[in-house]
């Protein structure tokens, strides 16, 4: 359950990204930070409960946290572009979403089979 290293990963991810975003100038910091910090730990909150839930709610949940984790790489990238972001933190922050989109579709694969 929350053994499982998408947890540690989505809390190393929320952990290097709350300072990160409290970096961002004003006028990013109350609308597009805010809006990432929300739907990261949205994302989280979606595992704990695909985590704690019947076998039959799983999937549901699964997939809306793999939503929410496609909206995070998408407001990532915006702010790459938008340069709140260098090109190492970008890098940085893909590669830690990668891992955790790796061990997400691990899970749902295991709700399909299992």
């Amino acid at each position: 359950m929350n053994e499982s290293p998408i947890f540690s990963k989505t809390y190393d991810l929320l952990l290097w990204l709350t300072p990160q975003t409290t970096k961002f100038p004003r006028q990013h910091r109350f609308g597009l930070a805010e809006h990432i910090l929300q739907l990261a730990l949205g994302f989280q909150e979606k595992l704990l409960a695909a985590s704690l839930a019947p076998s039959a709610e799983k999937p549901s949940l699964l997939r809306q946290a793999d939503i929410q984790l496609a909206q995070l790489r998408l407001n990532l990238r915006l702010c790459k572009d938008l340069e709140l972001f260098t090109p190492s933190q970008y890098e940085h922050a893909a590669s830690m979403l990668v891992e955790i989109g790796r061990l997400l579709g691990g899970w749902q694969k295991t709700m399909k089979t299992g």
